[in-house]
């Protein structure tokens, strides 16, 4: 047995294959970009992000900024059912959906505040896989809850056997210790109780009578003593939940109600809507969520698209309400990046949240876009708009994934894109390098920074030995400077305060240059190759993992294995090595 400590992980064909992504640039289009015409209140957020992209190289371009600033995560990827919807084909190879998912979820547990939480929406069919997944990926003491979403109070998906009314939102913390409160405000339903008035306490708004006894059966003899009221000791039928000193100061406090009926007298205590601090009392959420149907989204997708443009089983907004509620608070940074018809997005804004929002589908431009308008407009009546007293506000910035930084000329040599301007290049090479594009308004080489005497210059020009000597003295011997240039002259090791790289050269085996989508939709699966050379073993060959896995299929049936074929790209084949 080998003597380094084991890994307990899920393995799946393809795992060790990872995608070397290349860090883009975010392009704003302030055509698309939109904000409402005056301020409603102070608190408007008009930072939110709307990113039409691929979400894998999406949130690779969202890395450097965001690093540990995302409080909430929210994602509802594709189920893999494999069911074809009008929106998203999602079925996919187990194998192809875990691999995509896994290089998607390391960066989503980066992005995340050392006190965010993450959130994923999924049904049975990668349940179980995904949570061997997330448990590897976010460590299985950070998994604070797998919540039961009652999707449908009446019928349901109907299979062989059951009627299914249920999917799950896995749940896990980027560092369960540091999660400062997990809890959700009073609901609609919780608030009704909350009427009594108290001039005394104004500032706690009013407040709820709740019992002081218990009928607890874990029997704690000092919860069981006398309480005097008008020279009468009443004691509880089993025991009190507070101590008796805790008892004595609420009493004293004029927190203790005494109500007397028919001889019987009964202790409750006050509970006001908010702390002694104005804060509003925050109740634990439960592990069933029920309440918001599959209906009610649908009903909501069509007052906002219509009957025909509805988007198909949308989430419902009070889902993502109590999703984000319990995880975040005003101002916070909330994060989608499988936005579909632009729920979270949606509930963040009315709630008062920041929000970053990725979609690659034409439903960005069909569906969110018209969508947050109205609630920026104040012009969406629905969903949580009532609870939240939505009435209108802020603003959204539009930006695409930019396109890749190195492409091939017509003689198949890599050269810097020509669709690259000086700023978009010097951006790129600021993520490439691992520097903040954070240009000075005055000294031209000082174009990002990686510390406060560290500094990098991208330029396009041939860098002469007099260049070289003027920006040395410039830059002094107490800073350092990256410069990325297409060529130079001369020897730069004999200046000690600066590093000169070429472009294209320097980068050209960073990433994966010009593999423009990574989606999980099956259409944009690579094609196979006509003749693809490969290596088949029988079944009786296989290592014993893949063997037994082709032992649970039909004998007769071909088994589904990926291979790769002369390009290196993944393709299906079955074990007489024909191509799917």
């Amino acid at each position: 047995m080998a003597n380094g400590k084991q890994k307990l992980e899920l393995t799946w064909i393809g795992k060790e294959n990872r995608p070397k992504l290349e860090p883009r640039v975010l392009i704003e289009d302030p055509a698309k970009s939109y904000h409402a015409a005056h301020r409603i209140s102070e608190n408007d957020i008009f930072d939110n992000r709307l990113i039409f992209g691929d979400n894998l190289l999406a949130l690779k371009a969202l890395e450097q900024e965001f690093t540990g600033k995302i409080k909430c995560i929210y994602i509802d990827p594709p189920y893999n059912t494999g069911s074809a919807f009008e929106h998203y084909d999602d079925g996919i190879e187990h194998s192809l959906w875990l691999s995509l998912m896994r290089d998607r979820l390391e960066i989503l547990r980066r992005l995340l505040s050392s006190d965010g939480v993450f959130f994923c929406s999924l049904d049975v069919s990668e349940l179980f896989y995904a949570g061997v997944l997330l448990d590897e990926i976010f460590g299985r003491e950070n998994r604070v809850e797998v919540f039961v979403w009652k999707k449908s109070y009446g019928g349901g998906a109907k299979s062989n056997y059951v009627v299914n009314q249920s999917e799950f939102v896995l749940c896990y913390a980027k560092e369960s210790a540091r999660l400062p409160h997990f809890a959700l405000p009073p609901d609609a339903k919780a608030l009704k109780y909350y009427k009594y008035k108290d001039e005394h306490f104004d500032r706690r708004g009013p407040y709820r009578l709740q019992p002081l006894a218990t009928t607890s059966n874990d029997e704690r003899p000092n919860l069981r003593y006398p309480i005097l009221y008008k020279g009468r000791e009443i004691l509880p039928e089993k025991q009190w939940q507070w101590s008796q000193d805790r008892v004595k100061t609420t009493i004293d406090a004029n927190g203790i109600v005494f109500t007397e009926r028919a001889g019987k007298v009964s202790v409750s205590y006050k509970q006001y809507l908010r702390d002694e601090e104005g804060e509003e009392r925050l109740t634990k959420p439960v592990s069933i969520i029920d309440g918001f149907y599959t209906q009610h989204g649908t009903y909501e997708s069509v007052a906002l698209f219509g009957q025909e443009d509805k988007f198909q089983f949308p989430k419902p907004e009070g889902l993502i309400h109590y999703v984000i509620a319990m995880a975040s608070s005003p101002g916070d940074w909330v994060l989608d990046s499988f936005a579909g018809s632009g729920t979270t997005p949606a509930v963040a804004h009315k709630m008062g949240r920041r929000w970053i929002i990725v979609e690659l589908g034409e439903l960005c431009h069909t569906h969110i876009i018209p969508r947050m308008k109205k609630v920026i407009d104040g012009q969406d009546s629905g969903g949580i708009t009532g609870a939240a007293n939505w009435k209108g506000g802020g603003g959204f910035r539009y930006y695409r994934v930019g396109p890749s930084l190195i492409v091939k000329d017509q003689w198949d040599n890599p050269v810097i894109n020509p669709e690259f301007n000086a700023a978009m290049l010097t951006e790129a090479m600021c993520k490439l390098e691992g520097f903040t594009f954070d240009p000075h308004a005055e000294i031209y080489w000082q174009q990002g920074c990686s510390s406060e005497t560290d500094f990098i210059y991208v330029t396009t020009q041939i860098m002469t030995r007099e260049m070289l000597a003027k920006i040395s003295d410039e830059v002094g011997p107490n800073r350092s400077l990256l410069i990325c240039c297409s060529a130079f002259r001369g020897d730069a090791g004999q200046f000690e305060n600066l590093t000169v790289k070429k472009i294209p050269k320097a980068v050209l085996k960073k990433c994966e240059w010009g593999h423009d989508d990574y989606s999980l939709e099956i259409k944009n699966l690579p094609a196979a190759p006509e003749n693809p050379p490969m290596e088949v073993h029988s079944q009786e060959t296989l290592p014993a993992g893949e063997a037994g896995q082709a032992a649970m299929g039909n004998a007769r049936k071909p088994v589904r294995r990926f291979g790769k074929g002369r390009s290196g790209d993944p393709v299906l084949f079955d074990m007489t090595g024909d191509v799917k």
